[in-house]
């Protein structure tokens, strides 16, 4: 199907079309934007989910079935993040899936129905997100071997990029007391990234696929900011401020703002992309504590 449409594109004068570009389907947006780093214009890369969904319950339509058929392969995360995906992927045992967090030492989840699981938002951290890339180019440089040295290239420039972009936050946060490096969040989806940049993690529910975080759990993150002094509680911007900013009314805690995550905005937003990401992430967290 793809290839007639390229011919008829083509007959029809709508420009150079490469017939030999091919195609890769991502169940999230921060996979698919590592992808387009790696695979430059020899790769069409397609998100499943869109700009600012929420990952972990997404509910797959039966175009993004028909969408993903003609895909060459399926980068996915794994870490069990995409609870929806096995049903999914089942409908599609003719296209190759790769796992882009394979390699990754997980962190665990330490409470709630999930204790002792992996985290799976290891692409928080620069580290972890270099095996995502590295992941992504071997795929690539598999199903695409003529372009294996442009997918090298590629993802040694972009890692160097993400490894850069935590380099403010570090800064910023060099004088911030060891008594006040705690970072407060609605969902745990920080481990990572409070693990790199030196910080203690506290949170109102483990995953977002969670209803929401218990009355216990609201109140033992409660009485710890209040134990601990801790000033600042942020949400993601996929889910309701409303707890964060109940629990900062409770404690006299600031609400330190929106912190993104699990997906990207749309191009005219605040993180079109992953560095944008990570970067707005970064500043925010710094800011909030700074205060």
């Amino acid at each position: 199907m793809r290839a007639i449409l390229l011919v008829l594109l083509a007959c029809l004068g709508a420009g150079p079309v490469q017939a030999d570009v091919k195609k890769a389907v991502t169940t999230f947006t921060v996979i698919a934007d590592m992808a387009r780093n790696v695979g430059g214009e020899h790769w069409e890369v397609v998100s499943i989910t869109r700009p600012g969904a929420e990952i972990h319950n997404y509910s797959p339509t039966p175009r993004d079935i028909v969408a993903a058929r003609d895909a060459d392969v399926i980068l996915w995360n794994g870490l069990n993040l995409e609870l929806w995906f096995e049903k999914f992927f089942a409908r599609l045992r003719d296209v190759p899936g790769v796992v882009v967090s394979e390699g990754v030492e997980p962190i665990s989840i330490s409470s709630g129905p999930y204790d002792g699981k992996p985290n799976p938002h290891a692409w928080m951290s620069p580290a972890s997100a270099a095996v995502y890339v590295d992941n992504i180019r071997d795929a690539f440089s598999e199903l695409d071997p003529e372009n294996a040295g442009e997918f090298a290239a590629n993802a040694e420039s972009y890692k160097e990029e993400i490894r850069a972009a935590l380099a403010p936050a570090r800064e910023a946060l060099s004088g911030v007391p060891e008594g006040g490096r705690w970072l407060v969040t609605s969902e745990g989806a920080f481990s990572y990234l409070a693990r790199d940049l030196g910080l203690k993690e506290l949170y109102l529910w483990p995953i977002n696929a969670d209803a929401r975080g218990t009355p216990k759990r609201m109140r033992d993150v409660i009485d710890t900011m209040r134990a601990e002094g801790i000033r600042v509680i942020f949400s993601e911007s996929t889910v309701s401020p409303d707890p964060a900013r109940r629990v900062a009314a409770e404690t006299g805690a600031a609400y330190g703002g929106v912190l993104y995550v699990d997906s990207l905005s749309a191009a005219d937003g605040p993180v079109p992309t992953y560095l944008d990401l990570l970067r707005v992430t970064t500043e925010t967290i710094a800011s909030g504590l700074a205060e």
